[in-house]
């Protein structure tokens, strides 16, 4: 659409055009930035969230299976030593 005043439609398509290149450098320093965090964060060797939640997983298999076993021994240690009996010959 062209208007009568020539002046005005270049103003316009000059501002769309800033906005496009503006828009352009907005996404390459996301991107950068983006880039430099993830370097910085692979150099401190943090864990990813499937390892945190793996070993978490692991821990609260072993807490259960030492419950068991505390169970297990406190119900043997209430029992009491068993007698053995042995034929003298």
């Amino acid at each position: 659409m062209q208007s009568k005043n020539k002046f005005m439609d270049d103003i316009g398509q000059m501002m769309t055009n800033a906005m496009g290149v503006a828009q352009g450098a907005k996404d390459e320093a996301e991107t950068a930035m983006k880039s430099l965090m993830d370097r910085w964060l692979a150099d401190r060797d943090f864990v990813t969230r499937e390892e945190f939640d793996a070993v978490r997983a692991m821990a609260q298999k072993a807490r259960e299976e030492n419950e068991a076993l505390k169970s297990r021994l406190d119900a043997l240690e209430a029992a009491g030593p068993k007698k053995k009996t042995t034929t003298k010959k």
